[in-house]
């Protein structure tokens, strides 16, 4: 459905005509643009915006299934890119992504968001209030946008960061470690991790792209040049976002063979404290079967003090044996 449908002119909204081609060539005109915001448009919807921006029909494809990974694509007509926001809910430690497609002309932008998540109407409010950052032209909303989406990427991962740490307490916690759901949960958690660096990664090279720098450095079609420092601040952000989704896996892995370890460890106290006990158990059973077999010439059976005698043998190795293994940790 259309969500939104504006003209700017000199980054002031003003309602245009409803008819898309009217509505471009009246923002060609006036020196504006013009901007549409759809969610989750069905093939009938989104037809006749394809046709009067003349969208390739590959972006449209993709816009239309979504399911996409964040990517910068550059046609003759039109810019595409592909952004994924997230949502971390910290009740159930869950990463939730949605996507955004922006594609972005000389004169018009449409945007095409999916999931319930990530409105657009902020942005768009927040570029209203600043009529001379809109006044740029499309690549205004396209620079709001990413900086939206990216600035919440940090967001969530101080808010993953502070979750990791309590999970971590819990760990090395003296009886949390050895709760049998603290590796369900530790994986889990690797889990949303890695559902957030599907959304964060593959964004560096289109952020790279749009901001002239590296490898990939050279001027994108329909982006003003200079807008490429407020693009370079973006993908500096996007930077440290990344750094922090990897110091977090790491440190989820850390976690993970540090809480193995600890049971493996829990494990082999409980089995020498069974071994000490089993050989506890050893001394008196091997006693009384020796003296249990009542053969007729055996030694000590018929002296008056042969029972208190190998009761008290029982009682000093036992308590010998109880002394050995407390000395060693055993017990």
């Amino acid at each position: 459905m259309i969500v939104d449908c504006a003209i700017y002119r000199e980054g002031h909204r003003s309602e245009g005509p409803e008819d898309f081609s009217d509505a471009l060539a009246e923002a060609r005109s006036a020196g504006g643009f013009v901007w549409i915001g759809l969610h989750e448009p069905t093939e009938d919807e989104f037809a006749l915006v394809s046709q009067e921006f003349a969208l390739h029909p590959l972006a449209v494809e993709d816009a239309l299934k979504a399911h996409q990974r964040p990517k910068l694509e550059v046609y003759d007509d039109s810019l595409f890119l592909v952004l994924k926001p997230v949502e971390y809910e910290p009740n159930s430690d869950t990463v939730s992504s949605g996507e955004i497609m922006v594609f972005l002309g000389d004169a018009f932008v449409v945007t095409v968001r999916h999931s319930g998540g990530a409105p657009l109407k902020a942005v768009r409010s927040r570029l209203e209030r600043e009529p001379e950052l809109l006044g740029k032209g499309p690549t205004s909303v396209l620079y709001a946008i990413a900086d939206a989406a990216v600035d919440h990427y940090l967001e969530v991962a101080t808010e993953l960061q502070n979750d990791l740490e309590e999970l971590e307490a819990e760990v090395f916690s003296p009886d949390g470690g050895g709760s049998r759901h603290t590796a369900s949960r530790i994986y889990n958690f690797k889990r949303q991790i890695l559902e957030f660096r599907r959304a964060t990664g593959p964004l560096a090279l289109p952020m790279t792209r749009l901001a002239g720098v590296g490898t990939f450095g050279m001027r994108v079609p329909f982006v003003e040049e200079k807008a490429q420092p407020f693009f370079r601040d973006v993908h500096d952000h996007l930077t440290r976002v990344n750094e922090s989704v990897e110091g977090l896996d790491r440190l989820v892995s850390d976690i993970l063979s540090a809480h193995l370890a600890q049971m493996s460890v829990r494990q082999n106290d409980d089995m020498r404290k069974i071994s000490a006990w089993a050989a506890m158990a050893a001394v008196p059973t091997m006693l009384a079967g020796i003296y249990g077999m009542n053969f007729t010439h055996m030694p000590e059976l018929r002296w008056v003090w042969s029972y208190p005698a190998v009761i008290a043998v029982m009682a000093v190795l036992e308590v010998l044996l109880y002394r050995l293994f407390k000395r060693r940790g055993w017990m």
